[in-house]
């Protein structure tokens, strides 16, 4: 019966989706799975939501504003890293502000990601997989990419709401001008373009073998050596700073030194507070999004813990006192109780060729950075709302790093701006968040290693489509795993599973034709570092290539456009710090 339930209610889902084109308010745009779950749980979930509404509205009206949203986000983190002392003991560090935020609030032991940091990132400021807007890949230094300015952010949806927005952070979300925070709707932002790995490219690095080619001036001369142009690591942008309507400014005059890398999220803090305590007083509702570089490869030669890796060093380093300061600060303004904060990785640990002495281990998951399973995909994280979110929880639902968007929008009352020509992964959580456990509203994922859908989950299953053995897979005959009975998915089910082939041949084939309805985009390719005021000569060039170049038979520029037919190695999308 409930097989035939949800074919037909995607039929019908398919029918009221082209009338509602026609209508002057139209639905949000979901992947065609949510409308299976929508269809035997919506007028349960109606009544609910005008429950929730007279809440939020009670809430506003004690406040006079709706809440304040922080999001604050680090790197590579697998479930348990925080809010459970017995893993923090196995792994030789301790986080007792992460954990006592996580003791007063909801944990999340299901919260999903996309698998590597640039993806993860655009998921979160989307509501979309990154397939969708093409934001897949990892990107290091020089890019010609970025998130595109036809995508609509989070910050946009705030923004149009009467929030004040702002982003503080390592944003790696490419390198084009209308890829830049403070032009995809945040009104003031500082931010890394890159990754951890930039911690390395400096003349301690260079010096220490631990970057090779970079930093020419320390090497021995090389008589064979012709292209001089090959890396152009002196026109490299790291950190920059803007506001909206203004051309951004590179910070320290593009000094790319490992002080300034760790200046960088001292910095974010000073100045993620100072906006915090500005729109407080001004009783302006804000939405912070404070992502931190947090780890460098290069390590303090004084260690604080036991473990001694980069995970339990910069824990203490950064993170334990961003987050002292922070709820510090909102305790101070008065304004704790009118505030949610959302305290999470971006995805897995690189369990795959870390530097030396990382403490980027795996967890109970197997895998990590760049991998379809869990460990690659299920994070740490945790929810506080004192007064409004039930302290001591643990919620087993299903979310994922989309379902903020949405979830954000709506507690917002922005819910209207959330575009609905494009679908919308993000899935409205409010009811986990205000109800508690067993009230989330997900219970699948689509999971893509770069380009490729990998694996699909529903409930407790999930189904490899990539596989070692790619007969298998295709087969389908064993390559369903049971995450509660093989968290760590290496005992397929095979004749207890072949009933599951069919069910998630199905689920695919929804999503795909769903995905033909609504394309997914591709990169946007474009000159890199423009827009910078205070452009140095050396990044002006990458853009505008000097005279010389000029004499070339063909457009210097002109590879930027063939970027993206390049082939893609899928085979490891687990470079460091992605």
């Amino acid at each position: 019966m409930i097989k035939r339930l949800a074919i037909s209610s995607f039929v019908m889902v398919l029918a009221s989706a082209s009338t509602a084109s026609e209508q002057s308010t139209k639905p949000i745009v979901h992947d065609a799975e949510y409308y299976v779950l929508e269809a035997q749980n919506g007028k349960v979930w109606a009544v609910e939501d005008g429950q929730l509404d007279k809440k939020l509205a009670e809430l506003r009206k004690k406040y006079g504003t709706p809440p304040n949203i922080i999001h604050y986000m680090w790197d590579d983190q697998p479930v348990m890293s925080f809010g459970d002392p017995i893993y923090q003991k196995i792994r030789g560090y301790d986080t007792p502000n992460l954990n006592k935020l996580a003791e007063e609030g909801m944990l999340f032991s299901r919260m999903l990601t996309e698998p590597g940091c640039t993806p993860s990132r655009s998921a979160v400021l989307t509501g979309q997989l990154a397939i969708r807007t093409g934001t897949w890949e990892i990107g290091f230094p020089i890019e010609y990419t970025g998130l595109a300015a036809e995508n609509v952010t989070l910050a946009e949806v705030l923004s149009n709401a009467g929030y004040a927005t702002g982003f503080y952070g390592k944003l790696h979300l490419g390198d084009t001008e209308e890829s830049y925070p403070h032009n995809q709707g945040f009104d003031e932002a500082f931010w890394a373009l890159y990754n951890q790995v930039t911690s390395l490219y400096n003349k301690m690095g260079e010096g220490a073998n631990a970057i090779l080619g970079m930093k020419e001036e320390l090497l021995a001369k090389n008589p064979y050596q012709r292209d001089r142009t090959f890396i152009q690591d002196e026109a490299y942008v790291f950190y920059l700073e803007g506001k909206k309507g203004e051309q951004a400014r590179e910070w320290r005059n593009g000094s790319q030194e490992l002080k300034d890398y760790k200046d960088f999220d001292i910095e974010s803090r000073k100045r993620a507070l100072s906006f915090i305590r500005s729109n407080a007083e001004a009783k302006k509702p804000f939405y912070v999004a404070w992502w931190p570089l947090w780890m460098s490869f290069i390590g303090e030669p004084k260690k604080v813990t036991i473990q001694r890796g980069m995970v339990g060093e910069e824990y203490q380093r950064v993170i334990e006192p961003d987050i002292a300061a922070l709820r510090k600060t909102l305790e101070e303004l008065g304004i704790a109780e009118n505030t949610l904060i959302v305290a999470m990785s971006d995805n897995g640990p690189m369990t795959h060729n870390p530097p030396p002495g990382a403490g980027l281990g795996e967890g109970m998951f197997t895998g990590g950075k760049g991998d379809f399973t869990e460990g690659g995909v299920r994070v740490a994280a945790a929810a506080l709302w004192p007064g409004v979110i039930e302290p001591g929880q643990v919620a087993g639902d299903m979310i994922h790093e989309v379902d903020l968007f949405t979830t954000f929008a709506r507690l917002a009352g922005a819910t209207q701006n959330i575009p609905t020509d494009r679908v919308i992964d993000g899935i409205d959580q409010t009811a986990l968040l205000l109800k508690g456990d067993t009230n989330g509203r997900r219970d699948y994922n689509f999971i893509y290693q770069g380009p490729d859908l990998a694996a699909t989950v529903k409930d407790q299953y999930k189904i490899h489509w990539t596989s070692k053995d790619p007969a298998q897979a295709k087969s389908g005959l064993t390559a369903v795993y049971d995450l509660y009975n093989d968290h760590r998915e290496v005992n397929p089910i095979v004749v207890g599973g072949f009933h599951m082939k069919e069910p998630f041949k199905r689920m695919r084939a929804r999503h795909e034709l769903w995905k033909e309805k609504y394309p997914d985009r591709h990169h946007k390719r474009a000159p890199a570092y423009t827009g910078i005021a205070n452009a140095r000569p050396e990044t002006i060039a990458i853009s505008k290539p000097p005279a010389a170049m000029k004499e070339l038979p063909y457009d210097v520029l002109e590879f930027i456009k063939k970027l993206d037919d390049l082939p893609y190695d899928g085979g490891d999308n687990s470079s460091p710090g992605g």
